[in-house]
C-alpha cells in the first residue's frame, strides 16, 4: 500500500510517498480503509520537531514513527477476534492521535477504541476534517472552558480549523459569540453563527470595552495579561495550540495571573475520546454543526497541503483525498 512517511525532521520536503507493507488487525483492532484524512498543526508540529519537546516523546535525534497523520474517515475492511462495536463495511471516523498516527496512508489498522460511527450526513472528505479539530474545540470550551448557555464568548483564531468549530459549538450551546478573524473571513465566520465579529486588521481587540465569560485563543497571538483585562471576574481564558514561547507564557505566568480573583488562565490540550466523536456526530448529523474545507490534496501531494497549513491563511481544514471517489 501507499503511504507517506518520513525518516527526519524538517520542511514538507522530508516526506515521501512510499510503498508499505499492509497492516493487518490485531484482535482488538479494525483494519480501515483510508478514504480521507485532514491535516493539522500537529502533522507539522511533529514533521519539524517543533517545539523542541515534540524530540522527548517523537524521537530525539529523528522520528522514532516514520508515519504522520491524525485524522481519518474510511470503511472497516476487518475486524480482529475481540472486536465487538464494528463489522466490515462500517463507515468510521477517527483521531489516530493516541494509536501511533498514520492517517496520510491507504490502510490503518488501530484499535476499536479510536473511531466512531461516520456522520452519516457527511463525504469521507468532510468526516476526516472533523476529529481532531472539533473534539479540540469541544473539549476547550466544555471541559477547559466551562461553557454554559447565556455565556459571552470571544473566539480568536475563528476562520481556521478549531475556530470554524468553537464558532458553531459554542453557538450550538447556547453562548453568545464574537470572533476574531481577519477581513477576508468575516462573511464565513458570520456564515457559522458567530453574533459579533472584530476584524483584527482594523479593530485592536485588546482595547475593546466588552468583557467575556469565557475567551478561547487558537495560538494565543496577544500577551497574557490582555486577555485577562477582556475576562469578566469570574471568567476563563483557554489557549489551544501556539508556540513553544506562547505555551511557556501561558504555564509560567497563568498561575500568577489567576491568583488574587476568580479568573483563570491556562493552555488546553484535548484528549481523542470516541465518546466525543459520537458527541459531535450528534452535532453534525444535527446540522448545527458543519466542516469548513479550504483545498482537498490528493495522498500524493501531502507535503504541499502541509505547506499550505504551516503558512497560517487556510479558512477551515486542510483535507487529503486518499481513495478516488470517496466522497461517501
Amino acid at each position: 500500500m501507499k503511504a507517506i512517511t518520513y525518516t527526519r525532521y524538517g520542511p514538507p520536503d522530508v516526506l515521501r510517498l512510499e510503498e508499505v507493507e499492509k497492516p493487518a488487525p490485531r484482535a482488538n483492532e479494525v483494519l480501515v480503509k483510508i478514504c480521507a484524512a485532514s491535516v493539522n498543526a500537529y502533522d507539522w508540529r511533529y514533521m519539524r520537531a517543533d517545539p523542541f519537546l515534540v524530540r522527548l516523546v517523537g524521537g530525539l535525534l529523528r522520528p522514532s514513527n516514520p508515519r504522520l497523520g491524525a485524522d481519518i474517515a474510511g470503511r472497516v475492511e476487518a475486524v480482529g477476534s475481540q472486536v465487538t462495536q464494528f463489522r466490515p463495511g462500517d463507515e468510521v471516523y477517527g483521531d489516530l492521535a493516541a494509536s501511533g498516527n498514520g492517517a496520510f496512508a491507504e490502510y490503518i489498522a488501530v484499535p476499536e477504541q479510536a473511531v466512531a460511527l461516520k456522520p452519516a450526513n457527511l463525504t469521507y472528505e468532510q468526516a476526516a476534517a472533523v476529529p481532531m479539530a472539533a473534539v479540540t474545540a469541544l473539549q476547550a470550551l466544555r471541559d477547559g472552558g466551562k461553557l454554559r448557555a447565556g455565556h459571552q464568548v470571544l473566539i480568536n483564531g475563528a476562520s481556521g480549523g478549531v475556530g470554524t468549530f468553537a464558532v458553531q459549538i459554542a453557538k450550538a450551546f447556547g453562548a453568545e459569540v464574537t470572533a476574531v478573524c481577519s477581513t477576508r473571513n468575516v462573511e464565513l465566520v458570520r456564515s457559522l453563527g458567530a453574533d459579533h465579529i472584530i476584524d483584527y486588521t482594523r479593530e485592536d481587540l485588546t482595547r475593546a470595552t466588552q468583557r467575556y465569560d469565557l475567551i478561547l485563543a487558537v495560538h494565543g497571538y496577544h500577551p497574557l495579561a490582555a486577555y485577562r483585562r477582556l475576562l469578566r471576574p469570574e471568567g476563563r481564558y483557554v489557549m489551544v495550540g501556539g508556540s513553544g514561547a506562547q505555551l511557556f507564557e501561558v504555564l509560567l505566568f497563568g498561575p500568577l495571573l489567576s491568583v488574587g480573583g476568580h479568573r483563570r488562565l491556562a493552555s488546553f490540550s484535548a484528549t481523542p475520546s470516541s465518546k466525543d466523536l459520537l458527541v459531535m456526530k450528534e452535532l453534525l448529523e444535527a446540522g448545527k454543526v458543519v466542516p469548513i474545507i479550504d483545498r482537498c490534496y490528493p495522498l500524493g501531494e501531502t507535503a504541499e497541503a502541509i505547506r499550505y497549513l504551516e503558512g497560517g491563511h487556510a479558512r477551515g481544514k486542510v483535507v487529503i483525498t486518499v481513495a478516488q471517489g470517496s466522497q461517501g
